[in-house]
């Protein structure tokens, strides 16, 4: 497969950017410094950044005009737009122990789960990571693929005893799983956070394409909302269709945290809402200034502004591709379940740097 084409532009080029306010996206930049300012290429452009206030929104546009330059990504066919999705911290409803009421496990790393670097025995292979666990076999040990979600959830996996925690919904922990974190409302009324360990290295698939596919649904209804509500109408099905994504993610719990803050992304610091973006990272390296052009959820209002790359997912693989960080609640629920939406990416890239690959 080719590379991914980055065509350097003009400030102009992007659409929207001398309106968005710089200021929104300003705190999650300063989180990205705090964990890569000692890094190239992010060492002397996170430096400069130390003096620009935070409120100051004009200052802001300009420092980055000054220090970066624009690269519109491209495809490596050549296309220059892509799907931008949304994902959200969702709350549920659970138990630190199984109950009548709350049955569904969220299961820790299991310890026979191997998770193999390709780049070690190949450089080639440089993002590259299998799953898998070993076998014996007559002709010695044999590294498999893990289970898939319905051996891991049928009690076919050796996972018994790794709960961390039960909910009362599988649908809603399905989509914990999508979504990589979230908050769990406890009896007692407090609130247990819980983020993404490790995932079982099969590939994400879609069970709203596959309710498409099998004519329970049309595309416009596939949302998060409606999958929910064909659950609803088929209780009995709940699991055949959840086992079509054999993916299945575990979990770790997430303490002392800052309720106010977002969720950790993959880059290790916490997300803002409406500004924080899932990334491909073999195209946009974490901690990266990224301009978004799309439109909001279901609607052709432009949604433009500065994001900054702070996560990736399973599912977000593409040099034109990223995941919108909507927060936490039911407003986000909304807007992240329905959004699915073509968009085009600029990467800002600090000046005098060798671009990502080169």
């Amino acid at each position: 497969m080719a590379a991914p084409r980055y065509e350097k532009v003009n400030w102009p080029d992007l659409p929207g950017w001398g309106s968005d306010d710089q200021s929104e996206s300003w705190p999650g930049w300063v989180r990205s410094c705090n964990a890569l300012r000692q890094q190239r290429p992010w060492r002397r452009v996170c430096a400069e950044s130390l003096d620009i206030p935070a409120g100051d929104a004009a200052a802001q546009q300009r420092f980055f005009e000054a220090h970066f330059t624009p690269y519109r990504l491209a495809n490596p066919d050549g296309s220059l737009t892509g799907l931008i999705t949304g994902y959200y911290e969702p709350l549920l409803l659970g138990s630190r122990k199984r109950t009548a009421r709350f049955r569904f496990p969220l299961h820790g790393p299991p310890p026979d789960l191997l998770a193999v670097d390709l780049v070690e025995l190949n450089p080639e292979l440089k993002d590259k990571r299998v799953r898998g666990r070993v076998v014996a076999t007559p002709q010695g040990n044999k590294v498999v693929p893990y289970y898939p979600r319905a051996e891991i959830t049928n009690g076919t996996a050796p996972v018994k005893g790794l709960e961390i925690a039960w909910v009362e919904d599988p649908v809603e922990l399905f989509f914990l799983q999508v979504q990589g974190s979230g908050r769990i409302r406890l009896p007692d009324g407090t609130v247990m956070r819980v983020g993404y360990a490790d995932h079982n290295g099969h590939p994400y698939r879609s069970i709203g394409r596959w309710l498409v596919d099998m004519g329970e649904l049309t595309l416009d209804q596939a949302s998060m909302q409606g999958i929910k509500a064909w659950v609803k109408r088929n209780p009995d099905r709940a699991a055949e269709l959840l086992n079509q994504n054999p993916a299945y993610v575990f979990f770790r719990e997430v303490p002392g945290t800052n309720a106010d803050d977002g969720p950790a992304g993959s880059l290790g610091v916490p997300l803002t809402p409406g500004r924080s973006l899932a990334v491909d990272t073999r195209t946009i390296p974490l901690g990266a200034p990224v301009f978004l052009s799309t439109t909001w959820p279901l609607s052709a209002r432009p949604l433009q502004r500065l994001m900054v790359a702070q996560d990736t997912g399973s599912a977000i693989r593409g040099a034109v591709r990223g995941d919108f960080f909507w927060g936490f609640g039911s407003d986000a629920a909304e807007q992240a379940g329905r959004m699915k939406q073509p968009g085009s990416m600029w990467l800002l890239w600090p000046n005098g740097e060798a671009l990502p690959g080169e």
